[in-house]
């Protein structure tokens, strides 16, 4: 979750990303107009890091004026478990004090720029109060995600019993680090029908995997197969595949390539659920797959009346998102209350009063009669009162399903509902074929290993992350607590932890106001957490669970 609507952030793909339409880009150009980093690439017969210029990736600074040093405290202003920002001149430094020990590092988080200072500390490392991500106080590097890069750490001394920080002046200004990736080795021709691993889709789990790859000095040939014009940014799309031959080890795709492999990666993500309706063809109704779809939608729905069917995440926050561009936004839910099943009533009552006073207009699905269109237009939502909603653009966002219909006749097992299931290590039944992401069944420890789908684009980083290790031969397991956020007219919920099956909801401030906090338990358990203007309370409770605690329904009564 999480700004679904708001502008794509592209990342530089460190693996061959191959598109598999028609809008191939130029020979030796990667799909955001650069030259491709392995456009020259060549075998050197050793692990390095980095392209050939190392310093674009880990720059070297040997001279003076590259550096600012202040003192920022006195040894006795902080106490062991406490963080403050401090101002150096040339930026500014998170200063942290734990086990008598001071360290320093970007004070910001650089998946989204929250301010490290008001997360939480625990146990060597930083949790972002905002999203979750956790960085390691002493290497910068990240422990946990959503996000893809790390922080820089800076020199800390005591003298006299003063705090002296010395720091690099480029690196307070950006914030951020990437980790160094290992050079591909293969010598590379885009008409190989081979890759050492091959991924299917190029959202946050595959993305993750392939840097995961590099990061851990893994030198072969990487092909990331997708559809989608971007590179890797919040959503993936499904890539044309027509099957896959685990016998052969190979991937026939709809334009007659076929490509082998040795590792295969699958992370196809959802799809939307399919709707019914007259006039099907129409050019106004859009599932908000693409940032294409993003800019039509904006567009069409200026001043104009804009109909949201479905009251999930995606589906509520298009309908915040269009309240200042639209005439009218209407939605149409299954459920009465919005997020009923996720967050509860009490809370879903409570946010959609907010909708209501941004003059959001909420009817439930069992009472649309039809949805007409007239050439190549939905026009109008007629609802069995005989009420007309006018409907110049129409945002379906009523749930999806798993992407895997190529998968049927692979021998790749699939549950009754089409998710792939997979072990521990995200290796699917087939050996070489691991799987992440919206697609997977995974076995979720907090539940005795019980397989579940949690499809947040915080836990597809982690599948990633544990895919590409256990490809290597260094098996690792899931070990986060699921975290997601949604924004909406200016506010965002905070939510951690796995909440299916609760049984009662404590509320602690004030839902009017809308700052509160929300426990979700199981018998006598806490299993998540969910708040709006209450930080780092999300962010603390998903240290105690990462953490292994249990907290109590009495805990929190």
């Amino acid at each position: 979750m999480g700004g679904c609507f708001s502008k794509p952030k592209p990342v530089e793909v460190k693996v061959e990303l191959s598109l598999l339409d028609k809008e191939k880009e130029v020979d030796g150009l990667s799909p955001n107009g650069k030259a491709s980093p392995f456009a020259e690439c060549r075998p050197n017969g050793a692990l390095a890091h980095g392209s050939d210029d190392d310093s674009t990736l880990l720059p070297l600074y040997h001279k003076p004026r590259d550096y600012v040093e202040a003192s920022v405290c006195h040894v006795k202003d902080l106490e062991n478990g406490q963080m403050r920002e401090v101002d150096l001149g040339s930026g500014r430094a998170l200063l942290i004090k734990e086990h008598g020990e001071f360290t320093a590092m970007g004070h910001k988080c650089p998946h989204y720029g929250a301010p490290l200072v008001k997360g939480v500390l625990s146990k060597g490392h930083v949790r972002c109060p905002w999203h979750g991500a956790c960085f390691n106080i002493a290497t910068g590097d990240i422990e946990d995600f959503p996000g893809l890069d790390s922080l820089p750490i800076f020199q800390v001394r005591v003298e006299k019993d003063k705090v002296i920080i010395r720091a690099n002046k480029q690196a307070l200004q950006s914030q951020k680090r990437s980790k160094p990736m290992a050079r591909c080795s293969a010598v590379i021709n885009s008409n190989t029908g081979f890759s050492h691993v091959l991924i299917i889709g190029s959202g946050p789990a595959s993305l993750v995997c392939a840097e995961t790859l590099r990061q851990e000095g893994f030198t072969d040939r990487i092909v990331m197969c997708t559809m989608d014009k971007h590179p890797p940014y919040d959503r993936p799309k499904l890539s044309k595949v027509v099957a896959i031959d685990v016998k052969t080890q190979s991937v026939i795709f709809e334009d007659g390539l076929r490509m082998e492999y040795r590792k295969l990666f699958i992370a196809t993500g959802s799809k939307p659920k399919p709707m019914n309706y007259k006039g099907k063809d129409v050019r106004n109704v859009f599932h908000l797959r693409t940032p294409e779809d993003a800019n039509s939608i904006a567009r069409l729905a200026n001043n104009k009346n804009a109909v949201i069917v479905g009251t999930s995440f995606v589906g509520m926050e298009v309908a915040a998102a269009l309240t200042d561009k639209a005439h009218s936004v209407s939605v149409i839910g299954i459920e009465s209350v919005p997020f009923k099943k996720a967050l509860g009533e009490k809370v879903g009552k409570a946010i959609m009063k907010l909708f209501e006073a941004n003059r959001v207009k909420f009817y439930m699905l069992n009472e649309v009669s039809e949805m007409v269109g007239h050439h190549g237009q939905l026009k109008e939502v007629v609802l069995k009162s005989g009420k007309v909603l006018r409907a110049d653009v129409c945002v379906i966002g009523a749930g999806s399903v798993p992407a895997t219909g190529f998968l049927k006749q692979s021998g790749i097992h699939l549950d009754s509902k089409g998710f792939i299931t997979v072990n521990k290590n995200m290796q699917t039944n087939v050996d070489g074929v691991f799987a992440g992401g919206d697609v997977v069944m995974f076995p979720f420890p907090p539940r005795n290993n019980k397989k579940v789908n949690i499809p947040h684009w915080q836990m597809a980083h982690v599948h990633g992350k544990v895919a590409a290790l256990s490809m290597m031969g260094r098996a690792t397991e899931v070990k986060t607590v699921p975290y997601f956020w949604s924004a909406m007219f200016g506010k965002t919920i905070r939510y951690a932890g796995y909440g299916d099956g609760f049984d009662d909801v404590i509320i602690q401030g004030d839902l009017d106001e809308l700052r509160f906090v929300a426990f979700y338990t199981r018998s006598e358990e806490v299993v998540s957490v969910a708040s709006m203007n209450y930080d780092p309370i999300v962010s603390r409770v998903a240290e105690v669970l990462g953490s292994g605690k249990t907290i109590k329904k009495r805990d929190v009564e």
